[in-house]
């Protein structure tokens, strides 16, 4: 059984439950007109969509197991550096110099397996890093941090 005859069989299968009819519908009806815009078949259009897809999902991946590989100070420059932040500003919020800051996105560079911040910047755009720049993550307990209650 080729992979389209697979694919095929799952799409017949998820038909028969019912999943949504009228998504289903919208669906192919989508993929018909990107396919008439795009100059491909419907069927060239699906494989090089799931295509597309899977690459996706693999960058996806490899960004979060270079994240858990990063040190909990490297994850705080680089959540600094992704909401764009420059070495010195990240220095003086950590109270480290910009050398130190420097090495340390060298560092993240090296576990991203990428050139420059611009880079890493593309790559985790889709991130929310906001708690990071507020204060609210810990770095040590990689986690919101709670606010002290009230006594």
């Amino acid at each position: 059984m080729t992979l389209w005859q697979q694919l095929q069989a799952v799409v017949e299968r998820a038909n028969t439950v019912q999943v949504s009819g009228v998504a289903d519908d919208d669906l192919l009806r989508s993929v018909r007109d990107l396919s008439a815009r795009e100059g491909y078949q419907p069927d060239e259009m699906i494989l090089i969509l799931l295509n597309q897809a899977v690459k996706n999902r693999h960058l996806k991946d490899r960004a979060h197991r270079s994240w858990d590989a990063l040190s909990p100070r490297e994850k705080q420059v680089a959540a600094l550096v992704c909401v764009g932040l420059t070495g010195r500003q990240i220095a003086a919020r950590l109270v480290v110099s910009p050398e130190t800051v420097k090495t340390h996105v060298r560092h993240i560079l090296r576990k991203f397996n990428l050139s420059s911040r611009r880079e890493l910047c593309r790559l985790l755009a889709d991130w929310d890093f906001s708690p990071w720049l507020s204060g609210e993550w810990s770095p040590l307990t990689n986690q919101k941090q709670i606010p002290a209650q009230k006594r």
